[in-house]
C-alpha cells in the first residue's frame, strides 16, 4: 500500500527555488513531483519565423552591459574606442527590464569579472585582449581611468549605472566569452526552470553570439533582441550575427515584440 499524503503539510519544506523545480520535504516524505507552473503563452513577432513562448519558462540574459565596454572611463574608451553604440541598447534595455520584473520574468545579468591573479585565465585569452603584449593586460589598472580591465569587483566590472541590477534579478560573474564556459549560468538557469531566452547585450559578434551558440547547443530556445544588443565592430560583424542567428541557432525579434506580447497577455490575448 502507498504511503504517499494526498497533500503535504504546511510544515514541509521547500529544497529548490520553487515548487516546480525542487522538492518538498518532511521528516518521513519527501515530494519530487515538481508540479509545472500555469502555462502563460506569448505570442511574439520575430524573424525568420514568429514565436509563441511560455513567459514562466523564459528569461532576459543580458551579456556585458558593464562600464568597461559601455562608459566613458572604461577600457574601451581608454583605447580609443568609440562606445557609442554599446550604449545604444541601454534606453530599450531600461524599458523591457523593468517590464520582465513586472511579469516575473527572470532577469539575468552575465558580466565580465575575471581573477585578478589571472589564474583561470589561459594564455589564449589574454592574448585575445592583449595582442602585442604591451597593451594593459587583463585585470590591470589603466592609467587615467576608473578601470581595472574587467577585473571581478571592479569599476569596470560593474553593470551601468542607467540598468543597474535589482535586488530580485541574478547576477552571474563570467570570464569566458560564453558565459557559459567553467561558469554558473546553466545551472541557474535551470533551477530557474528556464527554457527560453531572451538575449541582449554587448559585443553582439563575441560575447553575446557565443553565449546565444552555446545556450542553443545546451537545448535553450534563443530569441536574440536586435536594438537590445550592440557592438563596437563594423557593420557586416552584426550582418553576419544576424543572419547566422536566424539561419541556425534561433530567432531574432526586437524588444517592442515582447512589450507587445505582454500587454496582450496582460489584456486577455485580445
Amino acid at each position: 500500500m502507498s504511503t504517499m499524503p494526498k497533500t503535504m503539510p504546511e510544515e514541509a519544506v521547500l529544497m529548490g527555488q520553487d515548487a516546480s523545480q525542487g522538492w518538498l520535504v518532511t521528516e518521513d516524505h519527501v515530494d519530487m513531483s515538481r508540479p509545472a507552473k500555469p502555462l502563460r503563452p506569448l505570442h511574439m513577432t520575430a524573424e525568420p519565423q514568429s514565436v509563441t513562448i511560455d513567459a514562466n519558462k523564459t528569461a532576459l540574459l543580458i551579456v556585458d552591459m558593464q562600464n568597461d565596454f559601455c562608459t566613458e572611463g572604461g577600457w574601451l574608451h581608454s583605447r580609443g574606442i568609440d562606445i557609442s553604440p554599446n550604449r545604444e541598447p541601454i534606453a530599450p534595455l531600461k524599458s523591457l527590464i523593468g517590464r520582465c520584473r513586472e511579469s516575473d520574468i527572470p532577469v539575468v545579468w552575465v558580466n565580465w569579472g575575471v581573477r585578478k591573479d589571472l589564474l583561470n585565465i589561459a594564455p589564449s585569452l589574454q592574448h585575445a585582449h592583449n595582442p602585442h603584449g604591451h597593451e594593459t593586460n587583463l585585470a590591470q589598472p589603466v592609467p587615467g581611468t576608473r578601470s581595472e580591465v574587467i577585473a571581478r569587483g571592479s569599476w569596470g566590472a560593474e553593470v551601468v549605472d542607467e540598468i543597474h541590477p535589482g535586488d530580485g534579478d541574478h547576477q552571474i560573474v563570467k570570464h569566458r566569452f560564453s558565459a557559459f564556459w567553467d561558469c554558473e549560468t546553466d545551472a541557474v538557469l535551470r533551477n530557474l526552470g528556464v527554457k527560453t531566452l531572451l538575449v541582449a547585450g554587448v559585443n553582439m559578434d563575441q560575447c553575446v553570439m557565443t553565449t546565444l551558440e552555446d545556450a542553443t547547443f545546451l537545448g535553450y530556445d534563443t530569441i536574440l533582441l536586435e536594438d537590445c544588443t550592440a557592438t563596437t565592430s563594423p557593420d557586416y560583424c552584426v550582418q553576419a550575427v544576424l543572419y547566422n542567428v536566424k539561419l541556425l541557432f534561433g530567432f531574432v525579434a526586437r524588444s517592442g515584440a515582447v512589450h507587445d506580447a505582454l500587454d496582450a497577455e496582460k489584456g486577455g490575448g485580445k
